[in-house]
């Protein structure tokens, strides 16, 4: 069906049937990430294999409804359906640039193991070899 071609952003929600869990995990992991992964068990040895066994943007365990709602977790996708999140500290992260600055020293000792390497070099690693023991 056409529905279960594209991400779906509408009132409507496929359920679909299976034989086994590896059917469903297979079946997952043949496609594209999804955004949500929303799955109905009290089983936790099937919530664990479902959780390890694929991957996905959020996940709700019995319930759909309430994934975009929780504003304390991140929400996004990973893969097609998107990369970041939003929401909470993770939002306010994805959405803010963090400018990493690299200042080199200006009195360093690195200078000493730069090329072109000499018998001093050798000496000096040899040194330090000889201490690292």
């Amino acid at each position: 069906m056409t529905i279960m071609q594209e991400e779906i952003f509408g009132p409507l929600f496929p359920v679909k049937t299976y034989r086994d869990l590896d059917e469903v995990i297979a079946y997952i992991i043949q496609r594209d990430r999804p955004l949500g992964f929303y799955f109905f068990t009290k089983d936790k040895a099937t919530e664990e294999k479902l959780l390890y066994s694929t991957i996905s943007g959020g996940v709700t365990i019995n319930n759909c409804v309430l994934h975009v709602a929780q504003h304390d977790l991140p929400f996004g996708g990973s893969g097609a359906s998107g990369m970041g999140q939003y929401h909470g500290y993770e939002g306010f992260l994805e959405f803010s640039k963090l400018r990493p600055v690299f200042t080199n020293p200006r009195f360093s000792a690195l200078h000493w193991f730069y090329p072109p390497y000499t018998a001093k070099h050798t000496r000096l690693a040899n040194l330090l070899l000889k201490f690292g023991r």
